[in-house]
């Protein structure tokens, strides 16, 4: 008979990671991705951007995970109580063999219903065309009464007033007082967009409130608050939440801006920028002003030319040379049979010359009484003769126009008609 074997069945030995480790893979494998609605607690926020808390009810809790890239895709801040709708997968931490999700997504509960009714009002509007562009009116460029209708103790309105008050002082801003939250929010938001277009005493209206979660912002995706803001006859500016919120008001404004510091800038021009264009426009305007008087004075120069040219004595002139070349002309030909002929004609054209020379003469005299005539109408001269002066400053050579060019005690020049003298300011009037 056989001795009985005395081996031990063989064992298989886990250690703790390499159970933990099992352990996750068969919950990964088991479950895919999950949604749970649950209660937020002990939520924790470390430096590294991860977010670490708890998903509660009544009978039970599990410990969650969202991770820094994941945890930055968020459209609220999640905090201790809120009840929130995730998405997550079923997984254990290996170090400390903890069951825990690893939450991939995040909203508060009830925002999909939200976000539902979002897009179901969006189409239906956009259908009517109330977002096209066509049909969006353009800001005014220096708005000087500006209405703001948001709620006058919120942050937005103290964003607006330092922005616009640094930007642009002399616009004056009107506070239209609304609540921005709540279920009364809609009905007096829209009520008040109304009233001002029915006032039409503001250049633009600002609808804004500061950031907050969906339902925060809800009062601005109402239908009835789109349909104020399309009908308004003055423009409107909607800024509200931040710069990744997007509500109904800000499809439907004619200008949307991503916060309210950022609207109040996009409104008002910056008061040194258009210093500096109107300093510009005079530069060009100073610069046209010269070259009209540059074309005005060569105007002049020609016609000065033109009436040398036209004096009875440089007529006679050139008369009298071509005659002596008419002269020279015969002798060279040396026509002896004719020339008593000649002589004859050329008496008479002589006598032709100085007929036509002292019908000339009268019309160029009249026509120069005229030119003077002209001239001395447009002339400083003439001016300084009706009892005018022309004073400017010896110092800098400028022409006095303006009280503001001289000072008390500052020593001036007289032009009169017939001279100049030195005068001192004794005082300005």
């Amino acid at each position: 008979m056989s001795a009985p074997d005395s081996r031990a069945p063989e064992r298989e030995i886990y250690t703790p990671s390499s159970l933990t480790r099992l352990a996750r893979d068969l919950l990964e494998d088991a479950f895919p991705l999950i949604w749970i609605e649950a209660e937020l607690s002990n939520l924790s926020r470390p430096a590294s951007g991860h977010l670490y808390f708890n998903l509660k009810d009544a009978q039970a809790q599990v410990r969650c995970a969202m991770f820094r890239l994941k945890a930055q895709l968020l459209r609220f801040r999640p905090a201790d109580g809120q009840r929130v709708l995730a998405r997550a997968r079923v997984s254990l931490y290996e170090a400390r063999g903890e069951f825990q999700l690893i939450v991939e997504h995040m909203e508060q509960a009830g925002e999909g219903a939200l976000l539902r009714a979002f897009e179901a009002l969006k189409q239906k509007l956009a259908a009517e065309g109330l977002f096209d562009a066509a049909r969006k009116r353009r800001i005014p460029p220096l708005p000087r009464h500006v209405g703001v209708i948001t709620s006058p103790t919120g942050a937005a309105i103290r964003d607006v007033l330092i922005v616009i008050s640094r930007r642009f002082p002399l616009a004056r801003i009107e506070i239209l007082p609304v609540p921005v939250q709540g279920k009364d929010a809609p009905p007096a938001i829209a009520a008040m967009l109304r009233a001002a277009s029915r006032a039409g005493r503001h250049d633009v209206l600002l609808l804004t409130r500061g950031g907050g979660s969906i339902e925060d912002l809800w009062a601005f995706n109402d239908e009835d608050v789109a349909r104020a803001i399309r009908a308004s006859t003055i423009p409107v500016v909607s800024a509200v939440g931040h710069e990744i919120d997007f509500t109904i008001a800000d499809f439907v404004a004619d200008l949307r801006a991503p916060t309210p510091s950022a609207a109040a800038e996009l409104m008002v021009p910056e008061a040194g920028e258009l210093l500096r264009r109107l300093e510009r426009d005079r530069q060009q305007l100073r610069s046209t002003l010269v070259r009209r008087l540059r074309a005005l004075a060569q105007r002049v120069d020609h016609a000065q030319a033109r009436l040398r040219l036209l004096h009875p004595a440089a007529r006679l002139a050139a008369g009298r040379d071509r005659l002596l070349r008419l002269q020279a002309r015969l002798r060279a030909r040396r026509l002896d049979g004719r020339l008593p002929a000649l002589r004859e004609h050329l008496l008479s054209l002589s006598r032709q010359l100085r007929r036509s020379t002292a019908s000339r003469l009268r019309a160029s005299r009249q026509h120069s009484r005229e030119l003077a005539r002209a001239l001395h109408a447009v002339s400083p001269l003439a001016t300084l003769q009706r009892g005018y002066a022309i004073l400017s400053n010896p110092a800098s050579g400028d022409i006095v126009r303006s009280t503001s060019q001289a000072r008390a005690g500052d020593l001036l020049q007289a032009r009169v008609a017939d001279g100049g003298f030195d005068l001192r300011v004794e005082s300005k009037q």
